[in-house]
């Protein structure tokens, strides 16, 4: 049997389960964009018609960021160190009243994409307006893109009504639905953005479609306390009455939760999308991560934009995630660099819908896949792998990418984007934005 690519690793990961086990002098086999073997180095195996020697990198699965807004990284700095909802009501909405187009979300997109790729992410969920744009960025770039549509009950440049997003939602669904790097799904804002006949009829389309849902969830005090004055009861129980909480459903944030709501994810199979850095910055509270791992429930790790982070990296969240666990269970012992791992490789695919295509190295997966250099000075010496790629800056050391068993990283250089076209894309934008 042949192989098109053959990878020879110090080490690899295979994120098979959420032990992290490492391996030893190990051979990926690559053919058809999917990963056809793993074995010892010194064991027979298909001929391949490339091999590339790895002597000091740990292979293991591209990082799945569960939760972003990529053509926000146009706004990257903008308006910093702010409360979220006079961030968003002063700052951000107006910013995307005056600037977001097709052309915005395009380029803000290529930039966010050239960000995630160099620190190993080859699979991204984006909830963004003009959704078909940013999907051909991601089709030329060559990562995987989920993209949830926005939705919400009052006019965006983008659309006026619910009914309108829906529409849209739906269009760009079908669209592109045959590309095998593209997925979609339907992305209501918020529960204090979205009434209950958009959110009944979400519900509908996405079991007729076969769609996954995400919605930011639970991310303020304030919105608890609205809803329990406007509804009765938490967000939760109200999405939770509805029909809404399912095993396709990821909620993003979820800093403001008691043990009400955690039953109600567990009864559900609803994910919890953990965007530690966003909320410390906006001081939106603390996702108990580890509490909700505890419970069996599935936690995956997300960026949020590069507007409320400000960077894209995801092993920067990994981190930020096993200390914050640690801190507010008062257990060193929490959420350890294993699961971390877990959270920000098979965590996502779960949240997204992706476990049986990505997320882990297994036979039949798509092949995607970073190398990460464990030899600097600041990663010496070296006793775990898995340790050093959570608690040091392992992101800066991505050698390669591959995405489909497409090489889209090579010796930390980006293939098929131009990173200086899109630097000096990306100054014309700031300096039209500066100037109003």
């Amino acid at each position: 049997m042949q192989a098109d690519l053959r990878l020879n690793a110090r080490w690899v990961i295979p994120m098979t389960d959420d032990t992290a086990s490492v391996l030893e002098h190990q051979s990926v086999y690559i053919r058809d964009g999917r990963i056809l073997a793993i074995q010892p180095s010194d064991e027979p195996g298909p001929d391949a018609a490339q091999t590339l020697e790895l002597p000091d990198q740990v292979v293991l699965p591209g990082y799945i960021n569960a939760h972003g807004h990529a053509a926000m990284s146009l706004f990257r700095g903008m308006a910093d160190d702010l409360a979220l909802m006079t961030w968003l009501q002063e700052h951000i909405w107006p910013a995307e009243g005056r600037w977001v187009d097709e052309a915005f979300a395009a380029a803000g997109t290529r930039l966010a994409i050239s960000e995630m790729l160099k620190c190993g992410t080859t699979t991204y969920a984006d909830m963004y307006f003009y959704p078909a744009p940013a999907a051909d960025v991601a089709l030329q770039a060559g990562i995987r893109h989920v993209s949830f549509t926005p939705i919400l009950d009052f006019p965006t440049n983008f659309a006026q009504n619910a009914d309108e997003y829906i529409k849209k939602a739906l269009s760009v669904h079908d669209r592109y639905k045959h590309h095998d790097l593209l997925n979609f799904g339907l992305g209501p804002h918020a529960p204090y953005t979205v009434s209950n006949g958009p959110l009944r009829q979400i519900k509908t389309l996405a079991d007729q479609l076969n769609m996954p849902v995400q919605i930011h969830l639970h991310e303020t005090a304030f919105e608890v306390a609205e809803s329990m004055d406007k509804f009765g009861c938490r967000p939760v129980k109200r999405l939770a009455d509805l029909g809404f909480m399912t095993d396709n459903l990821s909620c993003v944030h979820m800093t403001q939760i008691n043990e009400e709501d955690i039953a109600i994810l567990q009864h559900s199979g609803a994910s919890v999308v953990h965007c530690p850095e966003s909320n410390l910055k906006l001081a939106s509270g603390f996702c108990p991560a580890h509490q909700l791992l505890s419970s069996d429930i599935n936690v995956a790790l997300g960026t949020d934009g590069a507007a409320s982070n400000n960077d894209l990296n995801i092993q920067g969240e990994m981190k930020t995630a096993a200390m914050l666990a640690k801190a507010v269970a008062a257990d060193a012992a929490a959420v350890p660099a294993a699961k971390a791992l877990y959270m920000a490789t098979m965590g996502g695919a779960r949240a997204l819908c992706l476990e049986d295509q990505t997320g882990s190295l297994e036979p039949g997966k798509w092949a995607d896949i970073q190398a990460v250099s464990l030899s600097d000075i600041a990663q010496q010496p070296l006793y775990d792998p898995v340790s050093q790629l959570v608690y040091t800056d392992s992101s800066r050391h991505v050698s390669h990418v591959w995405v489909a068993g497409k090489l889209l990283l090579e010796h930390g250089q980006l293939i098929t984007l131009n990173e200086a076209e899109i630097r000096a894309e990306a100054g014309i934008w700031a300096t039209k934005i500066k100037a109003g």
